[in-house]
């Protein structure tokens, strides 16, 4: 049997980025957006606040636009800062390429395993789905959702009793499967 296990966001990321103001590199996202009018050209940032002083900054997510190119459902959405929209572009590679930014999801993710049934059975079959590009180690949800320690899991990666498709050392954002023999 099939288990389905699900990595949700529980909140933004924070924004890897160097403070001005103080000597803090992180940046907390709130879901607040400022467009600026000029004439028929349009900018917007994506506000954050610096976790160590409060200092404002700005992420550029649109510079310089004519006002007809954008899509009206966007600019409504930007308007009323929407915190869907604020997600969905910090985890746009344009927008931190643009911004010269990286995102910090420490303790900004969970692990949903639907309950912990499937630990007595001793082949276990998990589809692990991401909700939103979250870069986390499989060891790390192998080990929470299965409730082994580090060591455990290395030792069944090793013996060949857990195997996956995917490599399970290092980070990955996207979905994968894989197979546990106790």
């Amino acid at each position: 049997m099939l288990e389905n296990w699900v990595v949700m966001p529980t909140r933004l990321p924070l924004v890897l980025r160097r403070c001005h103001t103080c000597t803090s590199e992180r940046f907390q996202a709130n879901g607040k957006f400022r467009v600026n009018a000029h004439h028929k050209l349009l900018d917007a940032w994506l506000l954050v606040l610096c976790t160590g002083c409060g200092e404002t900054a700005k992420l550029t997510v649109l510079e310089r636009v004519n006002v007809r190119s954008v899509r009206p459902e966007l600019l409504d959405r930007l308007h009323d800062n929407d915190p869907g929209l604020a997600a969905e572009l910090l985890q746009d590679p344009v927008v931190r390429r643009r911004n010269r930014i990286a995102l910090d999801w420490d303790n900004a993710w969970r692990l949903d395993t639907g309950g912990s049934d499937h630990l007595d059975r001793e082949v276990i079959d998990v589809s692990v789905r991401f909700a939103a590009r979250i870069p986390v180690r499989p060891v790390l949800l192998i080990t929470e959702g299965c409730g082994l320690s580090r060591a455990e899991v290395e030792r069944l990666i090793t013996e060949g009793k857990l195997v996956s498709a995917v490599r399970l050392s290092g980070k990955l954002s996207g979905d994968f499967t894989f197979t546990l023999k106790r």
